[in-house]
């Protein structure tokens, strides 16, 4: 049963520290939320995860399929604002965009799965990895 709408917050903190966790052991570094300079002008824009030297910049993503398997259009939204904050990221940064495995069974894909192949045409530049909260093991999905 789905959680309420006033737990989103503390979801989106839950899987943000998992997602931290993961990428603290994977590249051997601190991750916290911190601003990076972004665009030009440039402007402080407040990323979810960042190393501690800014080389990674990380968006998590805690979405899902809806109830009935069909696309969360505005979370698609909310993702391809991420890629646009990405586009104006220091180009020598890599930039992860960080989504948690949903699947649902009329979908033959994850989230993330769908997502990468919907919208291949933005992400260059973009690492997409999916983490299994269960196993808390993260796949590279592009």
């Amino acid at each position: 049963m789905p959680l309420p709408n006033s737990e989103n917050a503390r979801k989106g903190r839950d899987f943000e520290e998992k997602v931290r966790q993961c990428l603290s052991k994977l590249y051997k570094t601190s991750f916290h939320e911190q601003s990076v300079n972004i665009g030009t002008p440039s402007k402080a824009h407040k990323f979810d995860l960042v190393s501690d030297n800014k080389d990674i910049i990380v968006e998590c993503k805690n979405f899902s399929w809806t109830e009935t398997g069909n696309i969360p259009s505005a979370k698609m939204g909310f993702l391809n604002q991420a890629v646009l904050f990405f586009s104006h990221a220091p180009k020598e940064a890599t930039k992860i965009i960080v989504m948690r495995k949903d699947s649902h069974s009329k979908r033959k894909e994850t989230l993330a799965e769908y997502y990468v192949r919907t919208y291949n045409h933005l992400l260059k530049g973009i690492h997409v990895k999916e983490l299994d909260i269960d196993s808390m093991r993260l796949k590279n999905v592009k």
